[in-house]
């Protein structure tokens, strides 16, 4: 069990499939187990399915909202923090995490996995986005097989 002054963050679209709820879930739960708080942007979709893993698992979870209602949130965040920021809250929500796990995704997360390479902040991927520049992939996006290995990744890479 890790220290819960750890913050791993997860980023995924807003909706899911059956199959993609189910690893969200599961990327929640080890979050948990491991004692670290999950951060995310606390509405629908990936945000949902792994906050409420978390939760399931006897987890703590953060999220930070777009808008201005902390009413928005879903039922599995223990605290919500509105910020009135749209999608610029991406940025917020990186930098409050030790480490972040990007979970399949749409161009909100890409923006987010972009905010956290720019900021230092470890990116775990997990069937999502792979980067390349001038015709290389990017080492900045750790790829992981399984929700168990990217929470382990994360934390390693959070303990650095």
């Amino acid at each position: 069990m890790v220290s819960m002054n750890i913050h791993i963050g997860v980023l995924g679209p807003h909706s899911v499939d059956d199959d993609g709820y189910t690893l969200g879930m599961a990327v929640g739960r080890h979050i948990a187990e491991s004692g670290a708080i999950l951060f995310c942007g606390g509405l629908d979709g990936m945000m949902r399915a792994a906050a409420e893993g978390a939760k399931r698992a006897g987890g703590r979870t953060v999220g930070i909202l777009p808008g201005t209602d902390k009413a928005s949130a879903n039922e599995f965040i223990d605290i919500a923090i509105p910020t009135g920021l749209e999608a610029y809250r991406n940025a917020l929500l990186v930098r409050s995490c030790d480490a972040v796990i990007a979970v399949h995704g749409a161009y909100g997360t890409l923006s987010e996995i972009a905010f956290a390479l720019r900021l230092k902040v470890p990116v775990v991927g997990l069937r999502t986005w792979s980067i390349s520049r001038n015709g290389r992939a990017d080492p900045g996006i750790h790829a992981a097989q399984s929700a168990e290995e990217a929470v382990r990744l994360a934390l390693q890479l959070a303990k650095r």
